[in-house]
């Protein structure tokens, strides 16, 4: 089993203002807008630098997503920052009209998603997200894992033509993936081989999934962990030649267990290969204020969860 280390703890976020900052030197068509909420999304750095293409439009969202369709047509990639809840249910309807529907080139990225946004409560913790991004025809989604993967995935979106929504979180998490690790949009990255099941987990829980395969191997359990960055387009040929060797699958997401990733994988197997899966997911439910720590154990979206959900499914094989 190959390991990954924890290299130094950090928040995704951050990644993104890395990435965003790297952009602003190398593309001059790269913009930046932000709904009042620059330290937060770490613009801070591409505003001092470039601040002639940074625009700071203020809590006004679905403004700031009709400027940015605007903004494409004279060539400019914008990139637009909000917290998930504000950049996408928000202004899904601007989203749907004014960039989906019209194919523009905007980059809709999205930082304090599902359940880690921590203390500000379950009016923050937007837990559809990604449901509600992946039905919009032609939209790319995106969602990394640590800050590494996050600064990758901000820099290959710019050269991706089309929309792309990218889902990254506020709290700090373990660093693990190489810096220099390629990311391909719609491309899974095999972690760990194995061959007695298959773990697919996408954002904070891919690091939990590492763990939960190290504490499987203890048992005699063989698990294969894949990251699957890309909700869409889905990487089915790496799933499908995993189940080749494991015959059944869990899937592991901090978002609501209805449209998101394992759904996703579902129709797959509907349409491939019909074998047992188990979802680790919050259960249609809304969120509540606490620690992320705390939520994350309460809604059962950690390494435990991930090792009860395989135990259960092997007994399905």
């Amino acid at each position: 089993m190959k390991k990954y280390t924890n290299t130094g703890s950090k928040d995704t976020r951050s990644g993104f203002g890395a990435g965003m900052t790297e952009l602003g030197q190398k593309n001059e068509n790269v913009v930046a807008l932000c709904a009042d909420l620059i330290g937060s999304l770490k613009f801070d750095d591409f505003k001092k630098n470039h601040p002639e293409r940074f625009f700071q439009i203020g809590i006004a969202e679905a403004n700031m997503i009709g400027i940015a369709a605007g903004l494409t047509v004279g060539g400019k990639i914008p990139f637009t920052g909000t917290f998930a809840n504000f950049s996408t249910g928000r202004v899904y309807d601007q989203i749907r009209q004014s960039v989906a529907y019209s194919e523009k080139n905007v980059k809709i990225c999205a930082s304090h998603a599902g359940l880690t946004l921590g203390e500000d409560g379950a009016t923050h913790q937007i837990l559809e997200d990604i449901g509600l991004m992946k039905m919009l025809p032609g939209m790319t989604v995106i969602n990394t894992c640590d800050y590494n993967q996050t600064k990758a995935a901000t820099l290959a979106i710019a050269d991706h033509h089309g929309p792309v929504y990218l889902r990254f979180g506020r709290p700090v998490v373990p660093n693990f993936m190489p810096a220099d690790e390629p990311f391909e949009i719609g491309k899974a990255i095999v972690l760990t081989e194995g061959s007695d099941v298959t773990i697919v987990a996408t954002g904070h829980l891919v690091w939990e999934a590492l763990i939960a395969a190290e504490a499987l191997e203890a048992q005699g359990i063989s698990a294969e962990v894949i990251n699957i960055h890309t909700i869409k387009p889905l990487d089915e040929e790496a799933i499908l030649k995993s189940l080749e060797k494991t015959k059944c699958i869990v899937t592991a997401e901090e978002h609501n267990i209805l449209g998101g990733l394992g759904e996703s994988v579902s129709r797959v197997l509907a349409l491939n290969s019909p074998l047992p899966q188990e979802f680790v997911a919050v259960n249609d439910s809304f969120g509540e204020s606490g620690t992320p720590e705390q939520l994350m154990d309460k809604y059962k979206l950690n390494n435990q969860a991930i090792v009860e959900a395989v135990e259960r499914v092997m007994k399905r094989k």
